[in-house]
């Protein structure tokens, strides 16, 4: 450190100096602005960033929580829709049942009637039938007996007989 005392020159000391101070003044008046310009131009660039990434943020937080609404929305309405088609296929089912044992009545219904007026009219022909035949054996019978004179004035008394006494 001696050394550098004693080889001290105090006219390079002052130019030095000078040429220091003018460095500076030429970077202050050249260089420094546009350095503090491009720093501040990037540290609003970085803070301009982080506001649109919280923005962003902050949208896609109201986004989801809307996503998640329409979502739930939309289950409940698939819920009411499946509730609705359920509840549709068991009155269409009970609806069909009932048409149906309607129609099963109403047939066996028209069934019993048509038996019973198959019945009724067998029962008529067979009476007409036991009447014709009834008739035919009168009539053979009479015919026997009614063949002697005698037979035939017996019958016509016993009539008489039976209209006198009415």
């Amino acid at each position: 450190m001696e050394k550098l005392l004693e080889e001290f020159s105090l006219g390079l000391f002052v130019w030095h100096s000078l040429i220091f101070i003018a460095l500076i003044f030429l970077l202050k008046k050249f260089a420094w602005k546009p350095i503090l310009d491009t720093i501040n131009e990037r540290e609003d660039g970085i803070k301009n960033a982080l506001e649109s990434a919280e923005k962003a943020r902050e949208e896609m937080t109201l986004l989801q929580s809307d996503n998640e609404a329409t979502l739930k929305k939309a289950r409940a309405e698939r819920d009411s829709l499946l509730k609705e088609a359920r509840e549709m296929k068991q009155g269409l089912i009970d609806k069909a049942k009932t048409e149906a044992s309607l129609e099963a009545k109403k047939i066996i219904t028209q069934a019993q009637e048509s038996i019973e007026s198959e019945k009724n009219a067998a029962v008529a022909d067979l009476k007409k039938q036991v009447a014709n035949l009834s008739i035919e054996i009168a009539e053979k019978v009479l015919k026997e007996k009614l063949s002697n004179d005698q037979s035939q004035m017996e019958l016509i008394n016993d009539l008489v007989k039976d209209v006198e006494i009415k």
